[in-house]
C-alpha cells in the first residue's frame, strides 16, 4: 500500500497522472493502476476522472491528509533504521525565504561539516510555500518568519533577528544620514520585494504604521535582483540588516529606518513528529546551537 500512497500523493501535488508518474519513476498505466488499487482496497473512489485529472473527490481529500502523515511516519522509521546501521545521511531539502538565503550558510555550513553523509538543497520559497511544502512532504524543513504570521502544528527554532535598513548608493539624498524614518524611505525611488512575499507584507505594514505607502518602481521576488538594481544608482531598497552588511563593501550605504525600529524573529521550522528523524533532530540541534551565538 505504501507504494500506491506514495502514487497518490503524487498525484494530488502535481494535478496531471503524467506528471505524477515521472515524479514516482512509473509508467503512466502503471500510476493509474497503482491509484485504481488503491480505491479498491479503500473502497472509495479518490480521483475525478475524465480525458485528464479533474482533482480529488471528498473522500480522496481526507485520504490524502492520511496519505502524507502515513508517509511522513514511514520516511521517519527509514531514517532513523538507515542512521542505525550507516550514520546520518541522506538530503534534506530546506525551503528558506529569499532575504534569510545570505545567512543560511551560517547553519547549514556547519550542519554539513558535522554530517558528512548528508546533503542539502536550499530552496528560495516565499513563508506559505515553505508551510504548503512541508505538509505536502515537497520540504524537509524551513527558514521561515516565526512571530508574524500563523504557522501551524511546526516544530520551531529561533535562529536570529531580523532589522531592517534602507539600502542605497553613495550620493543618494539619504545616503550621508546616521538614520531615516519610515516615512522619508517612502519618498525615495524604491524597488521592493513582491507582494507575495512575508518581508514584503512586514515593509507595508510598518510603512502604514508610519501614515505612508510604498509605490515601488521595481518590484522581484529575488533579494539579488534588489541587490542589481541599487547597485546601478537609480534605486534604493529596504533590505534585512544582514543582506545590507554583505553590500557595504560593493560600496552601497546600509541607513538604520526608525520611528518605529522594528524586528522579527526569523527561524528553522520542521514538522511536528514524535519521533523526530534523526536528520532533521542533528539539523534542529545545530540551529539551536547556532541561535545560541
Amino acid at each position: 500500500m505504501i507504494d500506491r500512497l506514495e502514487m497518490f500523493v503524487a498525484l494530488a501535488a502535481e494535478r496531471h497522472f503524467g506528471r505524477a508518474a515521472e515524479v514516482c519513476g512509473v509508467t503512466q498505466p502503471s500510476l493509474s493502476a497503482g491509484i485504481r488499487g488503491l480505491e479498491d482496497q479503500l473502497g472509495v473512489q479518490l480521483v475525478y476522472r475524465g480525458s485528464r485529472f479533474q482533482g480529488l473527490t471528498p473522500e480522496g481529500q481526507r485520504v490524502l491528509d492520511w496519505a502524507r502523515r502515513i508517509l511522513g511516519d514511514v520516511r521517519a522509521m527509514r531514517d532513523e533504521m538507515r542512521s542505525v546501521h550507516k550514520g546520518l545521511s541522506g538530503v534534506v531539502r530546506l525551503g528558506v525565504i529569499p532575504t534569510a538565503l545570505p545567512m543560511v550558510a551560517a547553519l547549514t555550513g556547519p550542519f554539513v561539516a558535522a554530517h558528512p553523509n548528508v546533503r542539502v538543497t536550499v530552496l528560495s520559497r516565499t513563508s506559505a510555500e515553505i508551510l504548503s511544502g512541508i505538509e505536502t512532504l515537497e520540504l524537509d524543513a524551513g527558514v521561515t518568519y516565526l512571530d508574524n504570521e500563523p504557522l501551524g502544528r511546526v516544530s520551531q527554532v529561533a535562529l536570529y533577528v531580523e532589522y531592517y535598513r534602507f539600502l542605497c548608493a553613495p550620493g543618494s539624498a539619504l545616503s550621508g544620514r546616521a538614520q531615516v524614518t519610515w516615512a522619508e524611505v517612502a519618498g525615495e525611488p524604491l524597488c521592493l520585494l513582491t507582494g507575495d512575499m512575508q518581508n514584503r507584507r512586514i515593509v507595508n505594514a510598518l510603512l502604514a504604521e508610519a501614515g505612508v505607502k510604498a509605490a515601488p518602481g521595481v518590484e522581484s521576488n529575488s533579494s539579488i535582483a534588489l541587490i542589481a538594481h541599487v547597485l546601478s544608482g537609480r534605486w534604493a531598497s529596504v533590505v534585512p540588516k544582514g543582506l545590507a552588511e554583505m553590500f557595504r563593501g560593493a560600496g552601497l550605504v546600509s541607513v538604520p529606518i526608525v520611528n518605529p525600529e522594528a524586528e522579527h524573529v526569523v527561524g528553522l521550522i520542521a514538522p511536528k513528529r514524535e519521533p523526530q528523524t534523526p536528520v532533521l533532530m542533528a539539523l534542529m540541534e545545530e540551529a539551536g546551537r547556532l541561535s545560541r551565538r
